[in-house]
């Protein structure tokens, strides 16, 4: 079981503030830049974790036909090349650099609705070559866990929010992980937070719920 402030260090951003959302819409996920068969496990990895959640799935989002964009490349610089990418990235020309200074492997942006809820994510992964090794179930559910909400700077550093099952060998959520993002979804929590007493609310629900 996770302590409050566990689960408040999930949350908390760079800067020191706690900041939370989740999806306040169906997902429909789209995928870029992947083979039909890395495409059906994307999409699987998706609706797994949204059973979890207890959320939902759809086939058209009535504001913006797909609102989760998985973008896979083996280069940033294929980012700019993407047709109309900036219509819908405005600080596309600035983001590209930026990442290819860090060298960074992955890099998500949210958008988020009057009520600060989730509108849609738009998730880049620049596949290395350690990253073609690893087995497309673990990376789309790692990736899908890290979009569910929106998590702390720092929450899945040091930690994987993946683990395997010792008795099988299968791949499966962090059962603490699991737990937090069945909390996190329950109706009667709000879908956006910026106070940390939003963390005390979180732990009272876990161990709570099927």
């Amino acid at each position: 079981m996770m302590t409050p402030a566990e689960i408040e260090k999930m949350f908390t951003r760079a800067d020191g503030t706690y900041g939370f959302a989740r999806w306040g819409r169906p997902i429909v996920p789209v995928v870029f830049g992947v083979d039909e068969a890395t495409l059906g496990v994307v999409k699987g990895a998706a609706e797994a974790v949204c059973t979890l959640a207890g959320h939902t799935m759809d086939e058209l989002d009535s504001e913006l036909g797909s609102n989760m964009m998985v973008f896979f490349m083996r280069d940033w610089a294929e980012l700019a090349e993407t047709p109309k990418l900036d219509e819908l990235i405005p600080e596309l020309a600035t983001l590209v650099p930026r990442l290819q200074a860090a060298d960074a492997t992955q890099y998500r942006i949210f958008r988020f609705d009057k009520d600060n809820a989730i509108q849609a994510c738009f998730m880049f992964i620049r596949m290395t070559d350690e990253m073609l090794d690893m087995p497309a179930d673990t990376l789309a559910l790692g990736q899908m866990v890290q979009s569910i909400v929106t998590w702390g700077d720092g929450a899945f550093s040091t930690q994987s929010p993946l683990a395997i099952f010792p008795d099988t060998g299968a791949l499966i959520l962090r059962p603490e992980i699991a737990e937090l993002i069945r909390a996190a979804y329950d109706p009667i929590m709000p879908v956006a937070a910026d106070d940390a007493s939003h963390a005390l609310r979180l732990f009272a629900r876990m161990g709570t719920l099927e």
